[in-house]
């Protein structure tokens, strides 16, 4: 009980002094997999985690999975170059390369490099795995890994697995998590608001399904963000309806369509 305590009490510690150093870009633009189309960096590489940072983007999206020898490692299809990452060894991925010439990243160092700046922040999606187990196995090392290496001031966690997002909130109650859906798997805002969520992470096509989801959430305070928002007509729209956060491939445009309305 005592080292329950001791290491809640040193969480806490670590959250008020990284709190106290941090001034996040106050701006919505996430960008998706990275900053990467625009000068064709590979998506969830560390290069394209690095111009989202150069963009001053409030923050930078990246997808998490586990090789079968638990080394956690980012990338967005369960596939890497068409070797399965879950059934193979972080050894055996190293067999391909990044267009850019870059390995695989592991989580580990996707955290390293983001950890250089004090800006921009990293959205971790954990990826659905096979089994739920190999889910729960997931989401325990990854929050292991943040708070090892101290990075929770940087992290906020989404997944289109719900109950790997209530399991984070176990392991760190502080933690800032936000449920992926599309059409038909979105859950209420009020769902999220009584488990403790900071937001919704769903396809702009919800909102606009439903425009009274703003209104409401913010009502509610949970954040909205919007993915994939590529068109200016919808990064317009979520503009628009106050959106807190909108994740788009297309970084640069949104900043352009920022400066144009003075923020």
């Amino acid at each position: 009980m005592k080292a329950y305590f001791a290491l809640f009490f040193s969480m806490i510690i670590c959250y008020a002094s990284q709190a106290q150093t941090m001034k996040w870009n106050q701006n919505p633009v996430i960008a998706h997999r990275g900053a990467f189309k625009k000068n064709q960096y590979p998506e969830n590489s560390i290069a394209s985690l690095k111009e989202s940072i150069r963009l001053k983007c409030y923050g930078s999206e990246f997808d998490v999975h586990m090789t079968r020898d638990g080394i956690m490692v980012v990338n967005h299809d369960a596939d890497f170059y068409g070797i399965d990452i879950s059934s193979s060894t972080y050894k055996e991925l190293l067999a391909k390369k990044l267009p850019n010439g870059e390995s695989i990243p592991t989580l580990e160092a996707f955290l390293k490099e983001g950890m250089k700046q004090k800006k921009t922040k990293l959205i971790l999606e954990l990826k659905p795995a096979k089994t739920e187990e190999e889910m729960m196995k997931l989401t325990d090392a990854a929050v292991k890994m943040v708070h090892d290496m101290k990075a929770t001031a940087w992290i906020e966690y989404i997944s289109f697995h719900y109950g790997s997002l209530k399991r984070i909130l176990e392991l760190d109650p502080k933690a800032t998590v936000a449920f992926l859906a599309s059409v038909g798997s979105a859950v209420s805002a009020e769902k999220l608001k009584e488990d403790k969520f900071a937001g919704a992470d769903y396809h702009y096509s919800v909102y606009k399904a439903n425009p009274g989801w703003f209104e409401e959430a913010h009502r509610l305070g949970l954040t909205i963000n919007g993915w994939t928002v590529n068109k200016e007509e919808d990064l317009q729209w979520m503009l628009e309806n106050k959106a807190d956060y909108i994740t788009t491939n297309e970084p640069e445009l949104l900043f352009e369509l920022l400066a144009k309305k003075g923020k």
